[in-house]
């Protein structure tokens, strides 16, 4: 069902995605007044109405494109937490992050990106991360590769000795016990730093500008359309209990995204604390 819609609706699916952005976020971009921005679980956790309107806009386009399917996207599930169990039913399934950076947003900078990623039964058939402030559009169908703007990327492998560049999850969102586990990556040949939209942190390792990520939260939203295409790029991904990281089940967490396995590999035992 899925594949037979992708090839048939990849260009309907992108312009639904374009449009969101030029109708809801981007008329939006430097202009937010002071009462279109909230606070969700805390000071640092925000939530604008373009997070609000461009998701009700994707929700709308999306299930009309593909009838039976359902959205599970980051506002609907704040309102709402048993809309994340979508993920384990039978239904294809959108994830979208409206705006994935809303800090960055907020603040009237250009890194932040649209998530959408099409998913059934926990596996991710397509995904979509576009920056509209840097027009920039990446896209990943399971088994036909990675684009951005139409050309075909691979993440490659870091060179042999080079110091190993690393985002990881920013200290405003991360608990003293994960700030501890983290910092073990704090040792020489690894050069850790906060990560920004995890969207475009992604795509970044799938073009091979860094060599890996180590994320302590499960969200799929931030994480479904990124783990598609840097796996389609030739990337790898793990849990620290050396598993794939899925989104439709419970994680050992962190885990960790790189260029290639051996990178995973590195990064995950220090994260372990491997000696």
């Amino acid at each position: 069902m899925i594949d037979e819609f992708l090839a048939r609706r990849l260009p309907d699916v992108e312009e639904a995605v374009r449009k969101a952005a030029a109708v809801e976020i981007m008329p939006r971009f430097r202009q937010l007044a002071e009462h279109e921005v909230d606070q969700k679980s805390g000071p640092h956790d925000l939530v604008t109405v373009a997070d609000r309107m461009a998701e009700e806009h994707l929700t709308a386009s999306l299930t009309k494109l593909l009838p039976g399917s359902v959205v599970v996207g980051e506002e609907a599930v704040h309102a709402d937490p048993t809309v994340y169990g979508a993920l384990r039913g039978d239904a294809p399934v959108w994830i979208v992050d409206p705006v994935d950076g809303t800090r960055q947003f907020v603040n009237g900078e250009a890194a932040f990106c649209t998530l959408v990623a099409l998913a059934l039964h926990g596996e991710i058939h397509a995904s979509w991360t576009y920056a509209p402030a840097l027009e920039t559009l990446a896209t990943a169908v399971r088994g036909q590769g990675a684009q951005v703007d139409g050309e075909t990327i691979r993440s490659g492998s870091p060179e042999p000795g080079a110091e190993l560049r690393v985002a990881t999850a920013h200290p405003l969102y991360t608990s003293e016990h994960d700030k501890r586990i983290l910092a073990r990556l704090d040792v020489p040949g690894v050069a850790p730093r906060p990560c920004g939209s995890a969207g475009l942190e992604y795509l970044k390792v799938a073009r091979g500008e860094m060599d890996a990520l180590a994320f302590n939260w499960p969200s799929a939203w931030d994480h479904a359309a990124g783990l598609l295409l840097v796996a389609e790029a030739g990337g790898a991904q793990s849990t620290v209990a050396d598993e794939p990281f899925r989104i439709d089940r419970d994680n050992a967490l962190p885990f960790v995204v790189a260029r290639d396995e051996p990178t995973v590999a590195r990064i995950r035992g220090l994260l372990r604390g491997d000696r």
